[in-house]
């Protein structure tokens, strides 16, 4: 009788044993992916400084992203930059129309006196920052995924795109891209690609796993409420990390280590050989001929280049800037 009841007593100790063990490991996966979620929203990276004034821009072509029922990939990463402080975004999307439109109201005089909305006050943009996928999958399910290999990245590149998938649902894979153009040059001076999949969320997929993130407020929503959102979420914060590790090196002021805007001779006059007039003239100088400054500068005397490479020195007010 006693080995009987020693026998169940074992067994009782080894059921509450292993029942302690499976609560423990559940335990343990639950702080897992609590750290491992609170390592992900770390990952944003944060800039001492902006970097620049930078404008997000929807790609060309399909809107793959209706059909996950999510936002524009723009919304998305216009929440990175937000968060991370590494540019200063400007509005050329829908806020631009708004705004468009009030400007329109102040020019026609419909705006209260002193409204201080008019001309000569928007900031330019920097760079243009597109999001996009690499290229199109076949298991994208029913809904076209945009290629970009004709565009973006050009022929160079086919065998980039053919290593990736863009969308994979059935995978729960993402394949992304991010490029970033000088508005000024036109030079292409970033690209970098993101990849993340379902195993990479850690925490699993449940509708509140980047709760707090802030994404709703910046109309990105589904990217935190969604798996396929939050796979292209993490594929696209990979890119955009990158991408600024790769910009950290950018120019303090984009204008003024961009080449000078282009001017236009508006009266006639002569491109001289020194800027105090010694030493003669180079040549005529006729009404609408383009001129390219050099940045050198002597009171009202400029000195530039005109389009066969002469340089010389010309009055500032003979000119305009070259529209």
């Amino acid at each position: 009788m006693n080995l009987k009841i020693n026998a169940l007593a074992l067994s009782l100790l080894c059921g509450a044993a292993t029942l302690a063990t499976s609560f423990d490991a559940d335990a343990q996966r639950r702080q897992t992916a609590q750290q491992e979620r609170q390592q992900k929203t770390a990952e944003i990276p944060v800039c001492p400084q902006p970097l620049g004034a930078i404008a997000v821009i929807e790609p060309e072509g399909t809107n793959w992203w209706t059909g996950q029922q999510l936002a524009s990939p723009a919304a998305l990463i216009k929440v990175f930059v937000q968060r991370s402080r590494c540019f200063t975004l400007v509005d050329r999307g829908r806020g631009m129309a708004a705004l468009q439109a009030e400007r329109d109201l102040a020019s026609g005089g419909d705006l209260r006196g002193g409204s201080n909305v008019g001309r000569g006050q928007m900031r330019a943009a920097d760079y243009v920052l597109v999001p996009d996928l690499i290229s199109q999958n076949a298991n994208a399910g029913g809904n076209a995924v945009g290629a970009v290999l004709g565009g973006l990245l050009g022929s160079r590149n086919a065998t980039l795109g053919a290593l990736a998938g863009g969308i994979n649902l059935r995978r729960k894979t993402a394949d992304v891209v991010l490029t970033v153009t000088d508005v000024r040059s036109s030079e292409q001076v970033a690209m970098t690609e993101g990849h993340a999949t379902k195993t990479d969320l850690g925490w699993g997929a449940g509708g509140g796993v980047f709760g707090g993130s802030g994404f709703g407020a910046g109309g990105a929503s589904g990217y935190s409420n969604t798996e396929i959102g939050q796979v292209l979420t993490l594929a696209y914060l990979q890119a955009y990390t990158d991408l600024v590790a790769q910009l950290g090196g950018l120019p303090d002021n984009a204008s003024a280590a961009n080449a000078q805007q282009a001017v236009t001779m508006q009266k006639p006059g002569r491109l001289l050989r020194n800027a105090n007039g010694s030493g003669g003239a180079v040549r005529d100088l006729d009404p609408g001929m383009m001129l390219y400054p050099t940045g050198n500068k002597e009171d009202l005397m400029w000195e530039v280049e005109d389009e066969l490479g002469n340089k010389g020195w010309v009055n500032s007010t003979l000119f305009g800037l070259s529209r």
